[in-house]
């Protein structure tokens, strides 16, 4: 009876610790989401209002007053294309440093690894250079480049380690078969190592919605993003709460509705190779 309770106790505590800790993460989305939806008088308030009478005018007005729609679809060109060309371009690296072994094959990949290492603030000054010699600035192919750079050493060593758990023995099977070892790589490994593709595309597409400082300074009118163009209400006159904040709830959704439908390979990623 004694270990019956102390196990009971435990999982008492197990779950009023997972409860506090989920209320403390989605705290902040519930205010932003209940700011979004209030009055400007009630959103200035204090103490802050939980009953209100609700509206959607922030929503629709960041439409009319701003051209939102248009950052939404540069954020999402960017993202997008970025995730892929990351998890594309990853992958193959990755395969190639985790099945063929040459020298210097170690250092190399450090290298790729500790690119990652550079403050972007560092940077940014000669990226701006290259970007305007290239005439490519304010335009989504500018920050594409740009999130390649830093999610692509991401993408190799994450890929890497899922390609690494893969036993050598199936793809060695499908050689003796005759096929070749792009083929092997396309046909087996790719699918075995679909968990880490998810998981790697979902937080290089997280990456890509969510950076601010190489988006602030390489943009102007024409390839602004979300989180640049949501600075936007910040004014002279004072802070457009509202606004602010039914930008900031619809910039989640797509993240949301994307980790939902990947939650399975997600979830499956973020734990490969933990037990053989």
């Amino acid at each position: 009876m004694a270990s019956i309770g102390t196990r009971e106790i435990r999982t008492a505590l197990f779950v009023i610790v997972t409860v506090i800790v989920f209320v403390f993460i989605l705290f902040p989305p519930l205010v932003l989401l209940l700011t979004s939806i209030k009055r400007e008088v009630d959103a200035l308030s204090f103490p802050p209002k939980w009953i209100f009478r609700p509206t959607g005018s922030n929503y629709v007005e960041i439409f009319q007053t701003s051209p939102f729609l248009r950052y939404l679809l540069n954020s999402l060109i960017v993202a997008s294309t970025n995730t892929l060309a990351s998890v594309g371009l990853g992958s193959l690296a990755a395969y190639g440093f985790a099945r063929f072994k040459f020298k210097g094959s170690d250092n190399l990949a450090f290298w790729i690894l500790s690119t990652r290492m550079m403050p972007p603030v560092a940077s940014i000054i000669p990226v701006y250079i290259i970007m305007k010699t290239l005439r490519i600035l304010d335009t989504p192919w500018c920050l594409v480049i740009i999130y390649l750079t830093i999610n692509l050493p991401f993408a190799v060593w994450m890929m890497k380690g899922f390609f690494e758990d893969i036993p050598r023995e199936i793809e060695e099977s499908a050689l003796l078969d005759a096929c070749s070892e792009f083929k092997v790589f396309r046909k087996i490994a790719l699918p075995l190592a679909a968990p880490g593709l998810a998981a790697t595309a979902i937080l290089s597409f997280i990456f890509s919605w969510n950076e601010f400082l190489f988006a602030l300074i390489l943009t102007g009118t024409r390839a602004v993003t979300v989180p640049v163009g949501i600075i936007g209400y910040m004014k002279e006159s004072g802070i457009l709460w509202g606004y602010m904040t039914a930008g900031g709830t619809l910039a989640l959704i797509p993240v949301i509705i994307l980790t939902i439908f990947s939650q399975r390979h997600l979830v499956k990623g973020l734990t490969f190779g933990a037990l053989k």
